[in-house]
């Protein structure tokens, strides 16, 4: 049986969810995510990676008839594949999957491979999903997300970081809870943990 057989009922789907044991998120990550959607109605979404999180985030987009999904990928062949899901959906007018390679970044004198912003549009973010890069790249891999996405952050937005049972993230969890006091925190015992991050900009 398909884990994810209770989220395409629950969005309505005739098709069966595509997924990859190793590589997916969650059914209950994606459950989460999938929640907020639907009852907050985000108008912009960023992911940080793409696949079936997209997929379902789209259908949310079209559930909701409002809200795009902008997923930055860094394979080339991963976008590919998720574009061509997304055609094989009807989903590909809510989301739009941008091949953004790593490139070295400098963060408080601590160096990362990151994704590409280069073609990231200046949008308002109300909705950030955070299940990328793998962590096996480096330490701390997905720290840079919040500096370097913070200015583009909505003033009320939700922030949900997968794999958050980690090591790794709940270290860099801890740093943006001190770097950024605006920041409430909410860690879910999800399967592989899920820290939610909620901004409330004073400005």
């Amino acid at each position: 049986m398909n884990p994810y057989s209770a989220i395409q009922k629950k969005l309505g789907l005739t098709q069966e969810l595509p997924y990859t044991p190793d590589w997916s998120a969650a059914p209950d990550f994606i459950e989460l995510i999938v929640e907020h959607c639907l009852q907050a109605k985000p108008g912009v979404i960023v992911e940080c990676s793409s696949g079936l999180t997209t997929l379902v985030l789209a259908r949310c987009c079209q559930l909701n008839q409002r809200g795009q999904v902008i997923s930055l990928e860094n394979g080339e062949e991963y976008a590919e594949k998720t574009r061509q899901q997304l055609q094989a959906f009807g989903l590909e007018t809510y989301a739009q999957v941008i091949h953004s390679p790593l490139e070295k970044v400098t963060l408080d004198s601590n160096e990362y491979d990151w994704y590409d912003l280069t073609l990231l549009p200046d949008v308002s973010i109300e909705m950030l999903v955070i299940d990328g890069p793998p962590g096996f790249i480096q330490k701390n891999s997905r720290y840079p997300a919040m500096p370097l996405l913070f200015d583009q952050l909505a003033k009320q937005a939700m922030v949900f970081l997968d794999d958050a049972a980690r090591d790794d993230e709940k270290e860099l969890v801890a740093q943006w809870l001190k770097e950024y006091p605006d920041i409430s925190h909410e860690y879910i015992n999800a399967e592989r943990g899920c820290s939610v991050l909620t901004l409330s900009k004073r400005v």
